[in-house]
């Protein structure tokens, strides 16, 4: 247990919490949406701040991060619980355990555990994935801070839709993130999976703002999210933003609440063309056994800068963040 941060006391012992836009209101002896987060005579606590259910060291494309350290390990954390109730959520077993079950399990691991972990097995960053990382945000934020003292990047894997007093909080230490912008409906995002679009969309902007390195990834579900108007409507809004923002496609596959069958390889080859045809320079599909979709290209000569299969690097051509042939910056961050 750990008090929690970014919070406020109101009256008759309840508190709102501020760490992500459901601001919950929460009364003595209930908890948040999350499921993690109780409220305790008038004092907001964090449930998981000593339950890490899962550490794994991963490539740092699993996240996907294809333009932040190619190549390099990434000690990957989470604790049960989401503020997203996705009924096709991939990683449903421990995103919703605490809702499911009313069980929050996992292992005592402190910041100064995990931050020691990554050093002994040489990864240049630490990812906070899996689940939410704004949910355990108190573990999150302690580790970040430790790692960066550390020479070691700190990265979120997120749905983005956390409140601005959170992300200016944890921006000084937060290198990278990749957010999951699940449709371009303020409808989808209302009944599917119980959160709002807006607050996303302007987190995006936001962390592109503060020079936190962002890759956007949609999970493309037939039927639900893939149509002209949410690709298009994604695509144009990246390219609003930046052209240079990487944009991740993937396949779906059934999961946890949902039977819809699963993408089919066209579905991500049409995605990706429209994102090209808006102007973004770096669309890639995910999920899916198909040549040349995980791949990175010059957007100027059209050099293929490096091949991947899998989560895995099979040549990297690009030079100082640059094209081997024909000097062209290539953006991300390579060092």
């Amino acid at each position: 247990m750990k008090e929690a941060y970014l919070y406020k006391k109101l009256d008759r012992q309840k508190v709102r919490c501020d760490l992500c836009s459901h601001r919950c209101v929460v009364r003595n002896g209930d908890k948040g949406i999350c499921g993690v987060r109780e409220n305790r005579s008038g004092v907001l606590y964090s449930m998981v701040y000593d339950k890490v259910i899962s550490e794994n060291i991963d490539p740092i494309e699993k996240k996907p991060l294809f333009h932040f350290l190619p190549g390099s390990l990434s000690l990957s954390i989470a604790t049960p619980g989401c503020n997203f109730k996705c009924f096709f959520c991939q990683n449903w077993q421990i995103s919703q355990m605490p809702c499911d079950s009313g069980s929050i399990e996992g292992r005592e691991i402190p910041p100064e555990k995990i931050v020691k972990d990554a050093l002994n097995h040489k990864c240049r960053s630490i990812s906070y994935t899996y689940t939410e990382p704004t949910i355990y945000f108190e573990l999150a934020y302690d580790t970040a801070r430790l790692a960066s003292e550390n020479n070691i990047k700190n990265v979120f894997v997120t749905n983005g839709f956390m409140t601005e007093e959170c992300l200016e909080m944890i921006s000084p230490y937060l290198d990278a993130a990749n957010v999951d912008l699940k449709s371009f409906s303020e409808t989808f995002y209302r009944e599917k999976v119980g959160g709002r679009l807006a607050p996303v969309l302007k987190n995006i902007k936001k962390m592109h703002e503060l020079g936190i390195w962002i890759e956007v990834t949609t999970l493309l579900i037939p039927g639900l999210n893939d149509s002209d108007t949410d690709i298009g409507g994604i695509a144009g809004f990246l390219k609003s933003i930046s052209d240079s923002i990487p944009w991740h496609i993937s396949a779906y596959y059934p999961q946890y609440k949902s039977a819809i069958n699963a993408t089919n390889p066209q579905s991500i080859a049409g995605a990706i063309e429209t994102g090209k045809k808006a102007g973004l320079k770096y669309v890639y599909g995910g999920n899916i056994a198909y040549s040349n979709f995980e791949d990175t290209f010059c957007s100027s000569c059209g050099h293929k800068g490096i091949k991947r299969s899998g989560f895995s690097i099979i040549d990297n051509n690009i030079e100082n963040g640059a094209c081997s042939q024909c000097g062209r910056t290539i953006e991300g961050v390579w060092k």
